[in-house]
């Protein structure tokens, strides 16, 4: 961790610090034993700060340089060991070196579901992950307000305190944003800059900045996820009988023309075979016959209708028919139904095209 290097017997006279970790943060120069002589080389690399506390008390904080610890370098540790009269005896004093480099690809998440109000699919549970880098902008501050007397600070210790104010302020920020679901992916960045700016003014408060906030992923629940895989699933397939058709067929091919025109023809038979034998009782009898059940009802088609980028409906025929009539509903009017090729105009479909051309006759004189 430190390096240190005794010049003089007893005396430090060059005091330095090579971090050799990645996660270390705050390291102590140990006073027990070792006192400080006036007119010491303090070396403070590029990434680096010293922090000089004397009797509790914190006394100076050097930036990158070289400094020999003199009255006119130290105007706080003059007042303090009255330098100011020539006092050069060596003095004891504890030195903390702060790393201010950016400790890059931190992990945060959240721990628990966070429950949001989405426009389109109402209350949701939303997971999400990413990374973050953070760095001291305060050594002085950081020292008081979090490592305190801790001669070996690491990353690890104060990780868990910032990965929950970032959950936090992602909850809140989700919250107010009003973000769709589906549209969240494209918005992480502009979440992720929101999120920073507004845990900045607590991290300033412990001697933190954050560079960077990325979120890369935001996630529904596994059981959500599906159901939107379904819906994505009916869409992409459009009309449900001609995708059935179309899948007949090719089982048709898979199989050969000659095997499926010959398992056709042995269906077909076997059909009529077991329709004979169910017509006769069980003693040769002919059976009652058994009315067939009705068709189905036909299913009405149904449309939406596109206005200044939102979404209506759906209108029956006949609804759009009276849309028509009180002009609400114009030729290019932009519908769909399932199973049509994207968005059309109203005068451009043919189920819709003949409610434009049928006008009412003229009023009856009065």
């Amino acid at each position: 961790m430190g390096i240190f290097d005794f010049l003089t017997g007893e005396f430090i006279d060059v005091i330095h610090w090579v971090d050799d970790t990645r996660d270390t943060m705050v390291s102590r120069f140990e006073r027990e034993g070792h006192e400080i002589k006036y007119g010491a080389k303090l070396t403070v690399r590029e990434g680096q700060a010293a922090v000089f506390v004397h009797e509790g008390q914190l006394a100076d904080v050097f930036t990158p340089g070289l400094y020999m610890l003199e009255t006119n370098n130290m105007p706080v540790m003059t007042t303090l060991n009255h330098w100011d009269h020539g006092f050069e005896s060596p003095f004891k004093s504890e030195i903390y070196f702060v790393n201010t480099t950016r400790f890059s690809n931190l992990k945060w998440g959240t721990k628990n579901p966070i429950i949001a109000r989405d426009p389109e699919f109402g209350p949701v549970r939303l997971r999400a992950f990413g990374t973050y880098t953070i760095k001291v902008s305060d050594p002085a501050r950081f020292l008081t307000e979090i490592v305190g007397t801790d001669g070996d600070f690491t990353m690890d210790e104060i990780s868990y305190q910032i990965r929950n104010i970032i959950v936090q302020e992602f909850s809140r920020t989700i919250a107010r944003a009003g973000i769709p679901v589906l549209d969240m992916a494209a918005n992480t960045r502009e979440l992720g800059t929101l999120v920073a700016r507004d845990i900045a003014t607590q991290l300033a408060a412990y001697g933190l900045e954050m560079p960077e906030l990325y979120i890369e992923n935001i996630s529904l629940p596994e059981a959500v996820e599906a159901v939107l895989d379904k819906r994505s699933a009916m869409g992409v397939v459009g009309d449900l009988s001609t995708y059935m058709s179309f899948q007949a067929a090719e089982s048709l091919t898979a199989q050969g023309a000659g095997a499926g025109a010959l398992q056709a023809g042995v269906g077909a038979g076997l059909g009529m075979q077991i329709a004979r034998d169910a017509s006769q009782g069980p003693w040769g009898a002919a059976a009652p016959q058994i009315a067939p059940p009705p068709p189905p009802a036909p299913v009405e088609q149904v449309w939406h209708i596109a206005e200044a980028g939102q979404t209506k409906g759906p209108f029956s025929r006949a609804a759009l028919g009276r849309m028509v009539a009180d002009g609400s509903l114009k030729r290019d009017t932009h519908v769909w139904t399932a199973g049509q090729d994207g968005w059309k105009t109203a005068g451009d479909v043919t189920a819709l095209a003949t409610l434009f051309t049928i006008l009412p006759p003229p009023p009856p004189e009065s």
